[in-house]
């Protein structure tokens, strides 16, 4: 996106008006409970967008969030501020057990349980792997397998293993091995991260991009 103008053209949520539903509270957790309490639109020049600066209010904890957002052609997508710090769902278009799994990984980087997060990370990996049709007897091999079909890029793949290795450590250790390094469990997430949006995130903007254009 090179403009706040394109916020809701290419992806986000059906429909346009501002799905309430799913804005978490950044300070108590609930999630949907708002109420507007101001509201103000500024019009593109010479375009048809409007973008939304709307003041919500929780109504379990009463705090405050301002939503921006902005609808186009079926579509609109926002932006919070604050935002919760801890992460609360995986996206829905994710399959469940992977969400899962990059779930707990996640919140394990939080409470900096980094022999665990790896582990979560290894399995998510494998999780969306199998579910891509990998096949070996091995999470090495199922990696290869997807790359010498094409579905994954080289620079994909070798992120993959790299998962894979450090999920290895710590899922499988030994008496002697040192635990696993803050930075390289942040890393080794945030390589999960790519995978998944490569794998799930940037397939829907693809189709929601082609549903778009194919009722424009």
């Amino acid at each position: 996106m090179d403009s706040w103008w394109s916020l809701g053209d290419w992806s986000g949520f059906r429909g346009s008006e501002l799905a309430t539903n799913e804005i978490v509270c950044p300070f108590c957790g609930e999630r949907g409970n708002w109420s507007a309490e101001f509201s103000a639109q500024k019009r593109q020049p010479n375009g048809y967008k409007i973008l939304h600066y709307d003041t919500l209010k929780c109504g379990s904890c009463a705090s405050f969030v301002q939503a921006f957002w902005s609808a186009g052609s079926g579509l609109h997508d926002f932006r919070v501020q604050p935002w919760p710090l801890k992460v609360c769902k995986a996206p829905e278009h994710w399959p469940e057990a992977i969400g899962r799994y990059w779930l707990q990984a996640k919140r394990n980087i939080k409470d900096e349980s980094w022999d665990a997060a790896a582990v979560m990370a290894r399995s998510a990996l494998q999780l969306s792997l199998r579910d891509q049709g990998a096949t070996g007897r091995t999470l090495q091999a199922e990696i290869d397998d997807l790359a010498s079909k094409g579905v994954l890029p080289s620079l994909m793949r070798d992120w993959a293993h790299e998962v894979r290795a450090l999920g290895n450590d710590s899922a499988h250790p030994a008496p002697s091995q040192a635990p696993t390094e803050a930075q390289d469990a942040r890393d080794i997430v945030q390589f999960l991260d790519f995978f998944l949006e490569y794998s799930y995130s940037l397939p829907k903007k693809i189709n929601d991009y082609r549903a778009r254009r194919s009722t424009a």
